[in-house]
């Protein structure tokens, strides 16, 4: 492509819309809030993704298709970049990928809830001495339970409906 014929951001944040995420197939890394910039550095298209923590498992598998979903569109000069500050956050994640997560299955975040970077609450929400009160996606019920802080993936818990009995994942607030 030559400068004259570079796709608008606007065209790239619609193309990168249409990136799932690997872990949770049913949003998209935009929806996650995961992508933080499109630009051009001369005729290089730079995409910053901050991932969900550093340690995600997904993050090559996401990067790899960002790449392949722009080479699809004909981004030929194209450089991904690593933004790890701010560190992201369950409040970036769009209503619609809440929405999209409770109809799958998936608790969605609960507003407010996200770590401030206060140590005391911080440290009562991973000891799980919070009352959080998590509402079980399948049912509605906010009678439900923490089974474990660690659920089918690092960015989620394993919690239970006491009432319909289903198990089901609640999506972490970092």
């Amino acid at each position: 492509m030559t400068t004259a014929s570079l796709p608008e951001i606007a065209e790239i944040w619609d193309w990168l819309s249409e990136v799932p995420d690997p872990e949770i197939p049913v949003v998209s890394v935009t929806e996650l809030g995961i992508i933080r910039d499109a630009r051009y550095e001369g005729g290089t298209l730079v995409v910053a993704v901050t991932p969900t923590y550093s340690g995600c498992p997904a993050t090559s598998v996401i990067d790899m298709m960002i790449e392949a979903k722009l080479r699809e569109k004909g981004v030929e000069d194209l450089r991904l970049e690593r933004r790890l500050s701010p560190p992201w956050t369950t409040d970036w994640v769009s209503e619609a990928a809440r929405e999209k997560l409770s109809a799958f299955g998936i608790a969605p975040p609960i507003d407010g809830t996200a770590s401030d970077g206060g140590m005391a609450a911080k440290a009562a929400r991973l000891s799980g001495k919070s009352n959080l009160s998590v509402a079980c996606p399948r049912c509605g019920s906010a009678n439900t339970e923490r089974i474990s802080q660690f659920g089918s993936t690092p960015c989620k818990a394993s919690w239970r409906c006491k009432d319909c009995l289903e198990p089901f994942d609640y999506f972490k607030c970092i």
